[in-house]
């Protein structure tokens, strides 16, 4: 395994307190980084960041949507992990309603989060960067959804989508500051125990179409996050890492006597 070495590094991670957000964080931890968690649940995060020990952790309460929550947790970070170097803009939600349906607030929880969390997570980032004249590396959460619709899902595909976009945006305004920006996108990620709210019928028709022929984990969407916040990083921005076992190669579900046309 490719080992990290980030005993120099003060890295935020946002949507911290489970699943993917708690594997980064655990991550960049076992790779001698201070790490402070961010969530909404500020209990959980807290318990979190304590069962990572030691003074390398910190967990508190954040609300991206706000940004008033977003600047005093990056100010307690300072406090507690060091001036950011790096920075995981993870916290997201992924409710499914068909567009006929959905109310007004269900399309704003899922925009004001995913998309307005991840530009106040990322100003933030950015910002004290600048201020304190540092090289540092940001990273994106968006999904495979940015590119490929599923039903029910418009908020979360719009979110997702616009995520890629911003990313590419600000990689581009803070090159000439040495700040590198880059966003993944997971396939679909097993965050649950397998015995836990699991649609066969859907896990089978998802896993048709991963050639890598199983769910990815968080642990593997971490290792991710540690190469783009790695100096063998250093000259990606702006990039889009698709981690999703070969789900976006091509239709692989389709058997083979049958998929080419005649």
């Amino acid at each position: 395994m490719i080992t990290f070495d980030f005993k120099d590094s003060a890295v935020v991670v946002t949507g911290a307190a489970s699943g993917i957000g708690l594997a980064i964080s655990h991550a960049f931890h076992a790779a001698g980084a201070r790490v402070a968690l961010g969530d909404l649940d500020g209990e959980r995060v807290g318990h979190a960041a304590a069962a990572l020990g030691g003074e390398r952790a910190f967990g508190a309460a954040v609300d991206v949507r706000d940004s008033a929550s977003v600047r005093d947790f990056f100010a307690a970070a300072d406090d507690a992990v060091g001036p950011v170097t790096v920075a995981v803009a993870n916290a997201g939600i992924f409710p499914n309603r068909p567009v006929l349906d959905m109310a007004c607030d269900e399309w704003d929880r899922v925009i004001d989060t995913n998309l307005r969390g991840t530009f106040l997570t990322c100003q933030a980032a950015a910002r004290s960067m600048t201020t304190g004249g540092r090289a540092g590396k940001i990273i994106t959460m968006s999904s495979g959804a940015h590119a490929s619709a599923r039903l029910g899902g418009s908020h979360y595909c719009a979110s997702k989508a616009g995520i890629v976009m911003f990313t590419k945006v600000l990689a581009m305004e803070l090159a000439n500051r040495h700040i590198n920006v880059n966003c993944i996108a997971p396939g679909y990620i097993d965050t649950r125990p397998w015995d836990q709210g699991k649609d066969p019928e859907f896990q089978n028709a998802m896993l048709r179409n991963i050639p890598w022929g199983r769910f990815g984990t968080p642990a593997e969407i971490a290792q991710s996050a540690l190469f783009l916040a790695s100096r063998a990083a250093d000259y990606v921005t702006g990039e889009v890492l698709a981690v999703n076992g070969g789900a976006f190669a091509g239709r692989a579900y389709l058997p083979l006597n049958k998929a080419m046309p005649r």
